[in-house]
């Protein structure tokens, strides 16, 4: 079984690694030592709680009225403007999303570099590769 170490398990629930030392600290995952003395989360533990945390933050009021699932909350870190065109990048935690829209969109939305925005996902094919 795979175990990661708290800065892996950090990444992958898209925390801080003191945010998950804290939740380790608290009991809310479990956490065991390997031979070098670093703590370790069980992939099967680190993959119930990453469940658990995204259904404990899914309450009424966080929820949006749209159809895609899968967003990614970031900060706007470029914004290139066509004529019609334009492109937008988007910082969410380890993810660089690029998004190609009309420029019209970008102005609409008021997005400028270094706001907050969320990059909504909807997609017929979702591929998953094995690290």
């Amino acid at each position: 079984m795979q175990s990661y170490t708290i800065g892996q398990a950090a990444r992958l629930l898209g925390v801080s690694p003191d945010t998950a030392r804290r939740w380790a600290d608290a009991g809310r995952v479990a956490t065991h030592r390997d031979e070098a003395g670093r703590r370790l989360v069980d992939g099967r533990d680190l993959a119930a709680f990453s469940v658990e945390l995204a259904r404990a933050g899914g309450g009424e009021d966080d929820a949006s009225y749209t159809s895609v699932r899968n967003a990614f909350p970031g900060i706007v870190t470029a914004i290139k403007l066509g004529d019609v065109a334009a492109q937008v990048e988007i910082q969410a935690g380890p993810h660089r999303l690029v998004s190609l829209l009309t420029r019209e969109a970008v102005e609409e939305l008021g997005l400028e570099v270094g706001m907050e925005a969320t990059a909504r996902v909807k997609s017929t094919n979702v591929h998953i590769d094995r690290v």
